[in-house]
């Protein structure tokens, strides 16, 4: 959808301040933490005030909505939050509660922000919150507008030219100095550290900490395309590197992982190794899933086997970063968000997204946002054929094509893990096809 100057809603709205008096705007976060959210309520607050309307933050995201509970709200106006947008986590709180998933559910929300004299919704939240909030603007076609704002650490929705969702450039920057620390950790105690990093179906944070970082390499979940991963692959990738670096004479190393290489692994498989527990949409709760332990045990094992002694470490980093304070680009951005929100709600807009770029709102309606096969929000995914993927590639150091060029090179890194040369290429030479899938090698 083309964008709309933000002067030019100003321009529109400061004639309509009088039509708003009396009116209700409510806001509401839902899913995970991610710094800024407080900019974002900051932001709509403000505006919101300014043209006339009253604004009630909603506690909890959708949990006391969808049992029909109206008492969890919260009045909000300039001076409650005139400071907010420094501080990470969520005035309102959270919740990851998903009215979908029944018909009363929706019934209950629907009813409760009638009853509160709801005018205008805001949500805060990624793809499932998004997803929510366009099942509500079904049941309530133009009796209500409603607007979504894009947030989530994971960077994974569908905005226009690659802008990314407000709280992730934050999370990047502490993951970063997280991984910085822990580099020197793993030079200093010539150890192996594998950092397990949030991003449920994108490996946008993982590959952004990495990246930035100057991580050891690491391993998204688009990597194997729209192939199923396996551990024993991810595994081989893994002891792959530390071969590598082996026979570059070092023994520390870090590896960075998304999380959601266990959404890409067959159920089967993981089940085998962990209990696989599901949330309220649907998901693999992957905080449940130790994919570092299984990760680090798993390969130890294979090099204790062989005689090879390498300390390995695992830890998640995720948790760290979504309840941070928000660095200037967030504190920005979130300004802009809120801004846009309200501008776009009072000026007849409803039922979207809104993103902003380059100081323009750009609205994306519920229905462009929806996957027909899921009914869910699309996903943005990692593109492995950019320019930007090749180069984070280029410097990490992993087995390549390169590696089985020459001989006498095979034979120095197969020496590194006590294999023979032909032992070596078997193991570990499909990993440099693309995707790293083993059976693709019948077809090469």
């Amino acid at each position: 959808m083309k964008g709309v100057g933000l002067g030019s809603l100003e321009r529109l709205t400061s004639l309509r301040n009088n039509k708003f008096q009396g009116k209700t705007l409510a806001i509401l976060v839902g899913g995970g933490p991610a710094p800024g959210i407080n900019g974002v309520i900051r932001s709509v607050t403000i505006q919101a005030s300014n043209v006339g309307l009253q604004v009630l933050g909603i506690m909890d995201g959708f949990h006391w909505l969808s049992e029909g509970d109206a008492t969890h709200v919260l009045p909000l106006n300039i001076e409650d939050v005139s400071r907010i947008h420094f501080q990470g986590g969520s005035l309102l709180r959270t919740s990851r509660t998903n009215p979908a998933k029944s018909p009363e559910m929706l019934a209950n929300v629907v009813n409760t922000l009638r009853g509160l004299g709801v005018d205008f919704l805001i949500t805060i939240g990624g793809d499932d919150t998004a997803t929510s909030a366009s099942r509500i603007q079904e049941l309530v076609g133009g009796e209500m507008a409603i607007a979504h704002v894009p947030k989530t650490i994971d960077n994974d929705l569908p905005l226009p030219r690659y802008m990314s969702t407000f709280g992730f450039q934050t999370a990047r920057h502490v993951g970063t100095a997280i991984t910085k620390i822990i580099l020197e950790d793993a030079r200093t105690s010539e150890r192996w550290f594998f950092l397990v990093s949030m991003g449920r179906k994108a490996g946008h944070l993982a590959l952004g900490i990495g990246k930035a970082a100057g991580a050891t390499l690491t391993v998204i979940g688009e990597e194997f395309r729209n192939e199923r991963a396996s551990l024993e692959t991810i595994c081989d990738i893994l002891e792959g590197a530390i071969l590598k670096r082996l026979a570059m004479g070092r023994r520390d190393g870090v590896a960075v992982l998304a999380e959601g290489l266990s959404e890409r692994v067959d159920p089967e498989e993981m089940a085998r190794y962990a209990a696989v527990e599901r949330d309220a949409h649907g998901n693999i709760r992957l905080g449940e899933i130790e994919l570092g332990r299984m990760l680090k045990n798993e390969v130890r094992r294979r090099l204790k086997e062989r005689g090879i002694s390498i300390t390995i470490v695992d830890k998640d980093i995720g948790y760290e970063c979504r309840c941070a304070d928000p660095i200037p680009f967030d504190l920005e951005y979130t300004q802009d968000l809120g801004y846009a929100a309200v501008t776009f709600l009072v000026s007849g807009g409803s039922g979207a997204m809104v993103t902003v770029e380059r100081g323009r709102i750009i609205p994306m309606p519920f229905t462009s946002l929806l996957d027909e096969a899921t009914g869910k929000a699309r996903v943005r995914e990692v593109d492995i054929d950019s320019d930007s993927y090749r180069v984070a590639r280029h410097y990490m150091i992993r087995l390549d094509p390169a590696d089985f060029e020459d001989p006498e090179h095979v034979a120095k890194l197969a020496a590194a893990g006590k294999l023979t040369p032909e032992e070596f290429e078997a193991k570990f030479r499909y990993l440099t096809l693309d995707p790293p899938v083993r059976r693709a090698l019948a077809r090469s």
